[in-house]
């Protein structure tokens, strides 16, 4: 009698503990469905909620190399994009423009730092991108100008676009940027770079070393300024920028719309008066088929928040001149915020 009452006693608390297991199963079911279906959102360590934008849970951002002045900015965007939408973003070392548009178009990256001049060749199929037209890819918004730079000495007589006439000028290599910008600015001032100069094809270091040792007359460098070459040869030999005035800048900019009017300042290569000229810009691309709302969360996530941008650059990046300058199309989600923003 005492065996059957132990094994009756055994039987009912093995089957309590069997119920017990199984109310825990279904609790803990319940919540991880609850977590996966009620909200729709995604959460940061702190606990603050991020939107859902779907497939999109990672971000990569095409920049240059890692002495250049876009790997930095590109880390810091990257930093503001993680935070403000949760969408985990980096900043990849690149080849810069160029090559940043044909990995955009081949899938290899999200966003990436461009010159608005290069964008443009892309989508328009010319120059470097003859054959190879890119559609897929757009803009989110414009960064800081890159100026370009008609550099001489001050002592050598060139003081304006038509004395450059049967000298030799530094135009850059051919296909590069610089080239192109050397191409069309000479071209509205009625030059040509065929017949009417003794075209140099030198980088920015062996344009400043030609013209200090006379070998070339001038050079055209398209940077930011104060750009450390020029800064070089400014510091034994005084230079001489040349103007671009107002009504060639503007029949410049009708002509080709990515370039922006721009002035080099008093003070910079101790300029003793501020330069007027024209600059193409740094500018952010994205590709076409990103969503909407999360470019639109990427865009005010960079241009909310210029002051947590260290860099020098980042007192050129506003969100009042975020589509100067640009000759593509811009994605819809960016265009959005510009319009909220006006």
């Amino acid at each position: 009698m005492f065996k059957s009452k132990n094994m009756l006693f055994l039987l009912v608390l093995s089957a309590f503990i069997l119920v017990l297991a199984a109310c825990g199963a279904d609790d803990e079911a319940e919540t991880s469905s609850g977590t996966e279906t009620s909200t729709g959102t995604d959460t940061t360590d702190s606990g603050s909620e991020k939107a859902d934008f779907g497939d999109v849970k990672f971000l990569s951002i095409l920049t240059g190399g890692t002495q250049g002045t876009y790997y930095p900015l590109g880390g810091t965007f990257a930093d503001l994009i993680t935070t403000d939408t949760g969408v985990k973003t980096t900043a990849e070392v690149s080849q810069a423009s160029a090559a940043n548009m044909t990995a955009l178009a081949a899938g290899d990256g999200e966003v990436a730092f461009v010159q608005t001049d290069i964008a443009y060749y892309a989508t328009q199929g010319t120059l470097m991108f003859e054959g190879q037209k890119i559609d897929s890819v757009v803009a989110l918004g414009a960064l800081y100008p890159e100026t370009v730079q008609l550099v001489t000495l001050a002592d050598s007589g060139i003081k304006t676009f038509a004395d450059l006439k049967g000298k030799k000028v530094s135009v850059g290599a051919p296909g590069s940027g610089t080239y192109a910008n050397a191409e069309q600015l000479l071209e509205i001032h009625g030059l040509s770079i065929e017949d009417d100069i003794q075209a140099q094809n030198l980088d920015f270091g062996e344009s400043t070393d030609g013209i200090q040792s006379g070998q070339i007359d001038a050079a055209f460098i398209t940077a930011g300024y104060p750009t450390g070459a020029v800064e070089a040869l400014n510091a034994t030999n005084g230079v001489h920028i040349i103007p671009v005035e107002a009504d060639k800048a503007a029949e410049l900019i009708e002509k080709y719309p990515y370039y922006a009017v721009d002035n080099i300042p008093a003070g910079t290569y101790g300029l003793e008066a501020e330069v007027p000229a024209v600059s193409v810009g740094a500018m952010l691309a994205v590709n076409k088929d990103l969503p909407e709302d999360l470019v639109y969360a990427m865009t005010k996530a960079i241009y909310d928040n210029t002051d947590k941008i260290g860099h020098a650059k980042g007192e050129f990046i506003k969100a009042e001149t975020g589509l100067d300058g640009i000759g593509i199309e811009v994605h819809p989600g960016a265009q959005r915020y510009f319009d909220e923003v006006k």
